[in-house]
């Protein structure tokens, strides 16, 4: 299977699982706090994300939960120079998390090629300008809107609700003009489900992967998780490597992660573990190889 995340980005994912690093440029970051909202300190972690094995970057102006309003110049305002300052440092592909089809349209006349987008195109123009733009997009499922406090979500079944959600929006995204090997699908776990409803569909990957596009799998770190593994938010990391282990093993190939050393070394590994099984299963012996312990 070929991911295209734009001009001269072609990745082969049938086996090998790339790893997002995630920009947070905002003040209130379910998992940073505001860590790197100031410039500065959001070029060193961009840096930092780079040099320890990022596939590419997700740049993000505005948190999916609940809280303050931020307004379309404030999101402008925090998301385009930082595109801008990155295309100009890193030869890797650029996401921008954002559902609103501005802030993309601006985003990707400076160097954007990616619109991760957590309200599964709610906003009319967003393929529209994804498809001008020849840019790649994420169809990601919520249930009512992004930052809407969800309490008590209810689905007749998550995973086939889910399933026939991202399978509409992938095809209202190639019936706008982009490309199959540009379209992503993202289960949005934590964003309008339980922790039960979320560990559910990380659980039912595969079935995701049924509908013949790149999985795409963002738990880092998420509520889900520390309810899973009773761990507070800086206690998760252990966590969420095992989560992604999982997910690769069951077909998902995009990992938006805060830790892009550690989500490096588990897709080195569950790579050379599913090509063993690709050849076994094309009846290839692998070669036998001492294995460091």
């Amino acid at each position: 299977m070929i991911l295209e995340l734009g001009a001269g980005h072609r990745f082969d994912v049938t086996t090998r699982a790339l790893v997002m690093g995630i920009l947070n440029r905002t003040p209130d970051s379910f998992y940073d706090g505001g860590e790197y909202f100031g410039f500065d300190d959001f070029l060193r972690k961009a840096e930092g994300l780079v040099a320890d094995g990022a596939d590419f970057l997700d740049v993000g102006g505005s948190k999916a939960g609940p809280g303050p309003e931020v307004t379309v110049a404030e999101e402008l305002d925090r998301v385009v120079p930082a595109v801008e300052e990155l295309r100009k440092r890193f030869d890797l592909p650029i996401s921008v998390d954002t559902f609103r089809a501005v802030v993309l349209d601006e985003s990707c006349k400076v160097g954007a090629s990616v619109g991760n987008d957590i309200s599964g195109f709610a906003d009319p123009e967003f393929l529209a300008v994804a498809a001008r733009h020849d840019a790649a997009v994420v169809a990601c499922h919520v249930r009512l809107a992004p930052r809407v406090h969800d309490p008590e979500p209810l689905y007749a079944d998550v995973v086939d609700d889910v399933r026939e959600f991202l399978a509409l929006r992938a095809q209202w995204a190639l019936d706008a003009g982009i490309p199959h090997q540009r379209i992503m699908v993202d289960a949005g776990m934590d964003l309008g489900k339980t922790p039960p409803l979320s560990t559910a569909l990380l659980r039912n990957s595969d079935d995701l992967v049924q509908l013949g596009f790149p999985v795409f799998l963002s738990c880092s770190n998420k509520g889900f998780l520390g309810e899973l593994a009773g761990a507070e938010i800086d206690e998760r990391h252990h966590a969420t490597m095992a989560a992604h282990a999982l997910g690769i093993g069951l077909g998902c190939r995009i990992l938006r992660s805060h830790d892009a050393r550690g989500n490096r070394r588990i897709v080195e590994m569950m790579s050379a573990l599913l090509e063993q099984r690709e050849a076994t299963a094309a009846g290839v012996m692998p070669h036998q190889e001492s294995v460091a312990r």
